[in-house]
């Protein structure tokens, strides 16, 4: 046998595992930002992240970030950043309010990711629940889905960030709670997400996982990660849920 036969061989595996992965879900549990849309193409997350430090120093509380955290371009850094020396606090609840208005204002510009609605549109069609576990506000991912029509593929069923922030991702608890509301056992799901602490968050569910990468830097640190399905185009997966259709 050759080189080429094995490779061959080894692709052909890796296909029909990815094929069996999608096709025995029975309950899909969405990331939000990357798998559905890109949540701040026009309005960028490290300007929302700036907006908040910015609010801190307002209130003379800058001080509570290290000189990293003030310079990190995802808003959710700073917010945990907050959280955990200000635990439960007002100025905890008033960063994630602030926060919250600011993904809402990003829905106007978001960019839905390319077959993503063909592929929860024919996911509901042949039957599978879906819901969505995000670390963004669930009002953010329902503004955005009933913008897309895609409300019904999905209520009641969206998990986002509440106000106890230590459940963020990669604490498994979104997940967890989807699948109760769900009453789903965690081998009938599938999750899709785009980033390592996806990937955590399922393993801690008991999930499988399906990686979705836009680029090769996302794959690849899926990939590092330990993730074994990946796609880099939702396309792959509307294929195969069209041919079981």
């Amino acid at each position: 046998m050759t080189s080429d036969t094995t490779q061959t061989d080894a692709v052909a595996t890796q296909t029909e595992n990815l094929r069996d992965t999608i096709t025995r879900a029975r309950f899909v549990l969405f990331d939000f930002d990357g798998p559905i849309c890109r949540l701040y193409a026009g309005h960028a997350a490290e300007t929302v992240a700036r907006d908040l430090v910015d609010w801190l120093e307002r209130q003379g509380m800058r001080g509570l970030l290290t000189p990293e955290e003030s310079r990190h371009p995802d808003p959710l850094e700073v917010l945990h950043a907050v959280d955990r020396r200000r635990p439960r606090s007002d100025l905890v609840t008033e960063l994630e309010a602030m926060f919250t208005q600011q993904e809402l204002k990003a829905v106007d510009t978001a960019w839905p990711t390319e077959y993503a609605d063909a592929v929860i549109r024919t996911w509901t069609a042949v039957g599978a629940r879906l819901a969505i576990t995000t670390n963004n506000s669930p009002r953010t991912a329902a503004r955005y889905l009933e913008g897309r029509g895609l409300a019904d593929c999905f209520a009641p069923h969206i998990y986002g960030r509440t106000q106890h922030l230590h459940h963020l991702k990669p604490d498994p608890d979104c997940l967890n709670r989807a699948l109760n509301a769900l009453d789903a056992a965690p081998s009938q799901a599938l999750m899709i997400g785009d980033t390592p602490s996806d990937l955590h968050t399922a393993d801690g569910a008991g999930v499988p996982f399906l990686g979705y990468a836009r680029h090769e830097d996302k794959e690849k640190q899926l990939r590092d990660a330990g993730a074994e399905h990946v796609v880099t185009s939702m396309k792959t997966v509307l294929r195969v849920l069209r041919r079981r259709s």
